[in-house]
């Protein structure tokens, strides 16, 4: 179990603080919901996470399963908020930049990987999720 804490500090602002090491972020109200977008807002922190986390999810992969690291991977998620009340996340495009050719997974572990992370398993199923891999010639 990790616990983290946070401060609401005033201006649609807050400091969060990761328990087991200390490390603190902030979130801002984005400008479009009254804020200033001074820094990640908690749905786009949700966004960056499902992105970070099918990513770290394919590194584990490839190292037990495939034998190798995948450095040089990047990705980058795009978040739709919904038009209608309640505001609420209904897609998460991530696409994902892989630094060498499909061959070097026949298999399609590392793509199985992204799509069942711990982050795309907790969301709504209400969210879109489409993710696109793009393999390196």
């Amino acid at each position: 179990m990790v616990k983290s804490t946070g401060t609401y500090t005033g201006g649609l602002n807050c400091q969060l603080t990761h328990g087991p090491s200390g490390k603190v972020i902030e979130t801002d109200a984005p400008v479009d919901n009254h804020g200033r977008g001074a820094a990640f807002s908690p749905t786009d922190l949700t966004a960056a996470s499902l992105a970070s986390c099918m990513v770290t999810t394919m590194a584990i992969a490839a190292k037990l399963k495939l034998g190798y690291d995948i450095p040089g991977l990047r990705w980058e998620v795009t978040k739709e908020m919904s038009a209608d009340k309640p505001r609420r996340i209904v897609r998460l495009a991530v696409q994902i930049w892989l630094p060498f050719s499909k061959a070097k997974d026949p298999a399609g572990v590392l793509e199985h990987a992204a799509l069942n992370c711990p982050v795309a398993a907790s969301l709504h199923p209400s969210v879109e999720k489409p993710v696109t891999l793009h393999w390196a010639e």
